[in-house]
C-alpha cells in the first residue's frame, strides 16, 4: 500500500524521492487543527492547495514576513514568536494547513539569539564552529559532514527548518571581507566541502540553502555592483563549485547573490536560475534572495527566483500588478508557490517535529576542537621546535593569544556560550605561561576597548569592529622573560566581516605587530630561545617580510569555541597537524592578478550612498578570467610565500607506485597512489591528484586541482593505498566559442603530491579524440 502511495505522490506533487518517507508520514496524520478549508496541504494534491489559494495569498507565500530592525539596529527576523534571532520566516496560512517555517544563519554553526524575553532561567547557545576557510583546510570532507550533523542537530532541536548555509564563493582576492566564510580559491575543494556540510545538515531533515550565487566575491557595494566576467571564467571558476554542491547533495535551496553580473542581478537571471540551475544541472528545489536583494520582484519571479527575503510590502504591489497587467503569468507565480509548498512539507515544523532546545553541546564542542585542531595549517617549523614538551613554559604576546578571534562577524557569527583563549587553554594542559604580562594584555585589551567609539552605522552590528593597538613591550621585562622562559608565542590576529572588505593595511603587519615581532624575537634568540607565531586570521595575510624572523609558524585560523584548546593539542603534539593551505599565500598583495582592479569603480562620484545599504552603482572586471589563485601563481612560476595545498606534519609521508588501469583514457581512468608514513609520529596525509593538459585551443593552467584524499591515521611506517577515479569531464575546460566542457585529444599528466607545486608521482595517459561535454 505505501509502494502505490509513494507513486501517486510522486504523480500528485512531484516531490522529489528524498521528502517522501516525511511526506508520507504526514500523510497519516490527523489533519492539523487550524486547517478549517476542505483543502489542506499533506492531504491534497498542490494542485488543489494551489487552486484555493486567493492571489494575495500566492504572493504572500513567495516573500518572507518582514524583518524589524528595531532601535537597536538589524534585529533580524519576525521570529521572536518561533526562534528569536532566526534570519526571518515563511508566511503561514492556518486554513490550508500551511504553516510558517523558520530559516537561520550558520555557515559557522547556528546563529539565532542566546536569551529570550521571559524566559530568563534558560540559554539558547550555539556551537561556534571553526570558520569555512578552516574546515575546508583540513581537506576531509567527511569530518565536515560530521560538522553539518551536529549543526544540523542544533537547527533542528532549537526549531529551525532551513540552515542558510553553506557560504561557497571563491576567494578571489585576499581582501574579500567575507573570505572567512567560503572554502577556498579552488571551485574543486569549494563544491566538494560545500556538499559534505549540506549531506550532514540534510541527514538530519533540515534543509540548507548554498550561498551566494553567484560571484559574491566582495562586499564593497555588494547590493550594486556589476561583475563583468566572460563566460569560460563564469563557468570554471565561479559555477563549478555550485554545480558540483547541486549535484553531489542536492540542498534544499539556493540562495541568489546581491550582485549583477554582466548587467543582470543575478536574482533577476533567467539564464543563471533557470536555464543553469535548473535544466542543466537538474535543481529542483527553492531559490530564494539574499535580503533585500534585487529590485524587480516580477523579474525575480519570472527568472525562477521563487521567495523573495525578508519580504517588503511593496513586492505584493508589484506582483499583483504585474498579474493584473498580464506583464507576469499567474501559471509563473503557480510554479514558484509549488517550490515554496515542497518545502514546506519537506520540513520538522510541518512534520510536527517536537523539538527540545536542548542540543547535545557539550558533545558537539568536542567535535568543534577536533575539527579546528584538525584544519591548523603548520607553515614553518624551524629545527622541529613543535611540538612542544610537557615541561615547557611559555611567554604568550600579542593582543590575540588573550583575546581570541573565534570567527567573523555578520551573518557568519555565533552566539556561543564560552570561548576558550590560548592563554585558558595552556591552563587547561597544565602548562605554565607568563602570569604578570597577561594581567597587562589583559588591562590594555580593556582599556582600548573602552576607547572605541559607539557606532551610529546601523550595519555595525554585522562589521569587525576596528583592530586594538598592540601592546607596548617593556625592553627590560622582555630580556627578562626570555631568560626565565622557554619559549615565546606570539598571536597576530586579523578579523572581517560583513558589508565592508578588508583594507589594503590589513594584509600587512601594522608598525606595533612589527616592532613587537622584531624585539620578542630578538630577546628570545639571544638566549637561544625559539618563538613562534600563531596566526589567528580569517584570510591571507603577508608574511614573506618577517617569518625568517621566527622558528615556527601556525595557521589556526578562527577556530570556534574550543580556540585555545585545539591550539593548545597542536602546539603539545596531542595532535599532529594535517592541516593544507587552501589559498595560495603571496608574497605581496600586488602579485595578485585581482589586485589592479580590486574591489571595483564607482559609476557616478556624484550620486550619494543611498538605501539601507548605502551603496552606490559600481562595476569590477574580473580581467584575471580563469586565472585565480595558484592557476595564475604556478602557471607563471611566480614567488609565493606558501603555495596551494601546502602543509607541515610532525611527521613526513613518502608517496611511491602509483598507476593507471590504463595509458588510452576512453571513458575513465583509475589512478592508484601508495602513501607510507615515514616518520616517528602517527599523523594523516592530504593526497592531491592534479592535472597538466595538452595546450590546443584552449590556453590551460600548469595543472589543475582534479581530486583529493586525506590518508586514515597512519601509525610510523603504516601506509595506505589511494585510489582516485577521473572521467572525462574531470578532463574538460569551459569553451565559450563551443558552449561546451572540451577536453581536447592529446598528453594528459596526473600529478600526485603533497602540495600543489610539491608533485611526487607523474603518470601518463593519452586521449585520442576531443571528448565533448554539454553544459
Amino acid at each position: 500500500m505505501i509502494k502505490n502511495m509513494r507513486l501517486n505522490l510522486s504523480e500528485m506533487t512531484g516531490l522529489r524521492p528524498v521528502f517522501f518517507p516525511l511526506f508520507v508520514a504526514t500523510f497519516l496524520t490527523i489533519i492539523p487543527a487550524t486547517a478549517v478549508s476542505a483543502v489542506t496541504l499533506g492531504v491534497d494534491s498542490l494542485d488543489e492547495v494551489i487552486q484555493a489559494l486567493s492571489l494575495q495569498e500566492k504572493v504572500k507565500l513567495i516573500r518572507g514576513t518582514g524583518m524589524d530592525l528595531g532601535d537597536g539596529g538589524p534585529n533580524v527576523g519576525q521570529t521572536k514568536d518561533k526562534v528569536p534571532g532566526a534570519a526571518g520566516t515563511t508566511f503561514a496560512i492556518p486554513r490550508l494547513g500551511i504553516p510558517s517555517i523558520v530559516l537561520a544563519d550558520g555557515p559557522a554553526g547556528l546563529r539565532i539569539a542566546p536569551h529570550r524575553e521571559g524566559d530568563k532561567d534558560k540559554s539558547y547557545f550555539a556551537t561556534a564552529f571553526p570558520i569555512a576557510n578552516s574546515l575546508s583546510s583540513s581537506w576531509n570532507t567527511e569530518l565536515v559532514k560530521q560538522i553539518g550533523q551536529a549543526v544540523g542537530d542544533e537547527a533542528k532541536e532549537y526549531g529551525v527548518d532551513i540552515l542558510l548555509a553553506p557560504a561557497l564563493n571563491i576567494h578571489r582576492f585576499a581582501l574579500g571581507g567575507r573570505n572567512f566564510e567560503y572554502y577556498s580559491e579552488d571551485p574543486l575543494l569549494s563544491g566538494k566541502m560545500a556538499a559534505a556540510m549540506v549531506n550532514g545538515v540534510q541527514s538530519k531533515g533540515v534543509g540548507t540553502s548554498i550561498k551566494h550565487f553567484v560571484a559574491n566575491n566582495h562586499e564593497w557595494n555588494r547590493n550594486s555592483i556589476n561583475v563583468k566576467v566572460d563566460e569560460r571564467a563564469l563557468r570554471e571558476i565561479y559555477l563549478r563549485g555550485f554545480e558540483i554542491a547541486i549535484k553531489e547533495s542536492h540542498p534544499w535551496t539556493v540562495m541568489s547573490s546581491y550582485n549583477k553580473i554582466n548587467g543582470e542581478y543575478t536574482s533577476e537571471s533567467s539564464r543563471l536560475l533557470t536555464q543553469v540551475l535548473r535544466n542543466q544541472w537538474g535543481f529542483n528545489g527553492v531559490v530564494m534572495t539574499d535580503w533585500f536583494g534585487g529590485k524587480d520582484a516580477t523579474l525575480q519571479m519570472q527568472a525562477g527566483n521563487d521567495l523573495l527575503m525578508p519580504g517588503m510590502d511593496h513586492q505584493e504591489g508589484m506582483i499583483i500588478g504585474a498579474i493584473k497587467s498580464g506583464a507576469l503569468d499567474e501559471k509563473i507565480l503557480d510554479r514558484n508557490v509549488r517550490n515554496i509548498l515542497q518545502l514546506v512539507l519537506a520540513s520538522p515544523t510541518f512534520s510536527q517535529y517536537e523539538y527540545s532546545n536542548a542540543p547535545n553541546l557539550n558533545k558537539h564542542a568536542q567535535l568543534a576542537k577536533t575539527a579546528a585542531a584538525e584544519g591548523m595549517v603548520l607553515l614553518k617549523n624551524k629545527g622541529e621546535v613543535l611540538p612542544f614538551k610537557s615541561s615547557m613554559s611559555l611567554a604568550l604576546y600579542g593582543n590575540h593569544s588573550f583575546d581570541v578571534l573565534i570567527g567573523g562577524t555578520g551573518s557568519g557569527d555565533v552566539n556561543e556560550a564560552y570561548v576558550v583563549s590560548l592563554e585558558e587553554g595552556l591552563q587547561h594542559a597544565g602548562v605554565k605561561s607568563q602570569t604578570g604580562l597577561a594581567s597587562a594584555y589583559k588591562a590594555h585589551i580593556e582599556r582600548e576597548n573602552a576607547k572605541r567609539p559607539v557606532s551610529t552605522n546601523p550595519l555595525a552590528a554585522f562589521m569587525p569592529k576596528p583592530a586594538l593597538i598592540e601592546f607596548k613591550l617593556d625592553p627590560e621585562r622582555l630580556k627578562a622573560s626570555a631568560k626565565h622562559y622557554n619559549a615565546a608565542v606570539v598571536t597576530l590576529g586579523r578579523s572581517s566581516g560583513e558589508f565592508i572588505d578588508r583594507p589594503e593595511a590589513d594584509f600587512y603587519l601594522t608598525e606595533q605587530e612589527t616592532q613587537m615581532l622584531g624585539l620578542v624575537s630578538e630577546a628570545f634568540h639571544q638566549q637561544g630561545k625559539p618563538v613562534i607565531v600563531i596566526l589567528n586570521v580569517g584570510g591571507v595575510i603577508e608574511t614573506a617580510s618577517w617569518q625568517d624572523k621566527v622558528d615556527a609558524i601556525l595557521l589556526a585560523h578562527q577556530p570556534g569555541q574550543e580556540a585555545g584548546n585545539a591550539i593548545v593539542d597542536i602546539l603539545m603534539g596531542k595532535t599532529n597537524p594535517s592541516g593544507k593551505l587552501t589559498d595560495t599565500w603571496p608574497v605581496d598583495l600586488k602579485d595578485y592578478p585581482a589586485a589592479k582592479a580590486f574591489p571595483g569603480t564607482v559609476l557616478d562620484p556624484n550620486i550619494k550612498p543611498s538605501g539601507f545599504t548605502q551603496t552606490v552603482p559600481a562595476e569590477v572586471t574580473y580581467d584575471d578570467g580563469i586565472w585565480v589563485g595558484y592557476r595564475y601563481f604556478n602557471t607563471q612560476n611566480k614567488e609565493v610565500a606558501f603555495s596551494f595545498g601546502f602543509g607541515l606534519s610532525y611527521s613526513d609521508f613518502g608517496y611511491s607506485d602509483i598507476t593507471l588501469d590504463n595509458t588510452v583514457f576512453t571513458d575513465k581512468v583509475i589512478a592508484k597512489v601508495r602513501v607510507k608514513n615515514t616518520g616517528k609520529l602517527a599523523g594523516k596525509e592530504v593526497v592531491q591528484l592534479y592535472v597538466s593538459a595538452p595546450q590546443s585551443e584552449l590556453v590551460k593552467p600548469e595543472s589543475e586541482l582534479r581530486a583529493f584524499a586525506k590518508t586514515q591515521l597512519l601509525q610510523p611506517g603504516e601506509s595506505e593505498l589511494i585510489q582516485f577515479e577521473l572521467n572525462a569531464r574531470d578532463l574538460t575546460s569551459f569553451s565559450k566559442q563551443q558552449g561546451v566542457w572540451l577536453a581536447e585529444a592529446g598528453e594528459y599528466v596526473i600529478r600526485i603530491g603533497k602540495s600543489s607545486r610539491e608533485i611526487l608521482q607523474n603518470a601518463q595517459f593519452t586521449l585520442k579524440e576531443t571528448i565533448k561535454v554539454k553544459p
